[in-house]
């Protein structure tokens, strides 16, 4: 049988109730008290019994993170950072449980006595349901990635549209005219706004929009090939492709050096969130930053400002800029 807060508080020759006041650091109690207490809890290896605890506190002492899917256009890098920018935040005392709300089959296990908190990476609209019933059950929320137009919802998510514009803009100062875009997967947020960014660059500057040089995509490396592979095709091609995301990019990429054309001799590529391997495809790939594990991260910070009561549920847009990384797959076009 482990050790007990009776076991500490004859030691300390001290009620049980200061044990548990020293060890939740109390300000009730002097500091030499409380220093004195948890050293002999350290030196007895006392572990709290977290289901207890639970009990008393009526708290879980578990946090959801859910995604729109973890599988269905969510790379292995988005997933990471997400995962990374959550978990760098929530200390030891808290469980973390990761889950595709596609996977669920109703939201009967989504309730305040299972979650203290919930965190959404919200891909596409048909989250809706799912952050409804959470707000419902009145869980503490905080939605990343997509703009959730409701008074009670936190929003952190960053500017792609802006990001996708000043991508193609790149592309369009070295004298790139027909400008192909991949596409992510359909009806994501992420999807429209960086495709209404390269439209926006591209009616901006008066470009020929082709709709033979916009191809759907769905955010992993296989279909960037395909798409890229379509593109190559074509009787007359694009001189550059911005890529909605680095994996199709990096897909992309293959295609071109199988054809036995080069980049960016042959074509220039952009890709977009700047994952890990960005930096080390050859030629490196140009893309635009976008702040996943920064986002993951406030959103953990203000989550736990709500969950201790630091904070009031209210309606809150925190947008974070993109970054144009210029590396090596941009060049002007050769005539």
């Amino acid at each position: 049988m482990g050790v007990t807060i009776k076991d500490i508080a004859k030691l300390a020759n001290v009620s049980h109730t200061t044990v548990s006041r020293a060890l939740n650091n109390s300000p009730l109690l002097k500091e030499d008290t409380k220093r004195k207490i948890k050293e002999i809890a350290q030196q007895l290896n006392y572990a709290p019994d977290v289901n207890a605890r639970s009990l008393v506190l009526q708290k879980s002492y578990t946090i959801g993170l859910f995604l729109t899917s973890l599988t269905e256009g969510t790379s292995s890098s988005f997933l990471a950072e997400t995962i990374k920018g959550v978990t760098n935040q929530i200390d030891d005392h808290y469980s973390l449980i990761i889950k595709g709300i596609e996977e669920l089959e109703d939201f009967s296990s989504i309730s305040r006595k299972r979650f203290d908190g919930i965190i959404v990476m919200s891909q596409s609209d048909v989250d809706n349901s799912f952050i409804y019933h959470v707000r419902k059950q009145e869980i503490p929320l905080v939605i990343l990635n997509r703009l959730v137009e409701d008074q009670s919802i936190v929003n952190i998510l960053s500017n792609d549209r802006e990001g996708a514009y000043e991508a193609v803009n790149l592309l369009i100062q070295h004298n790139h005219k027909r400008i192909a875009i991949i596409e992510g997967t359909p009806h994501f947020r992420s999807t429209i706004e960086r495709k209404q960014g390269y439209l926006d660059s591209m009616i901006e500057h008066k470009l020929t929009i082709s709709q033979q040089y916009m191809i759907q995509g769905n955010y992993d490396m296989e279909s960037g090939y395909k798409a890229m592979n379509e593109l190559i095709s074509l009787k007359v091609r694009p001189t550059a492709v911005f890529c909605s995301n680095d994996d199709m990019a990096i897909g992309a990429m293959k295609a071109i050096t199988e054809a036995g054309l080069s980049v960016p001799d042959d074509f220039s590529i952009i890709g977009f969130d700047d994952i890990g391997f960005s930096k080390y495809t050859t030629p490196a790939l140009t893309t635009v930053k976008r702040p996943i594990e920064q986002i993951s991260t406030v959103g953990a910070k203000r989550l736990l400002k709500l969950m201790e009561g630091n904070a009031v549920q209210r309606s809150e847009l925190l947008l974070l800029k993109t970054e144009l990384v210029n590396r090596q797959t941009v060049d002007r076009v050769k005539n």
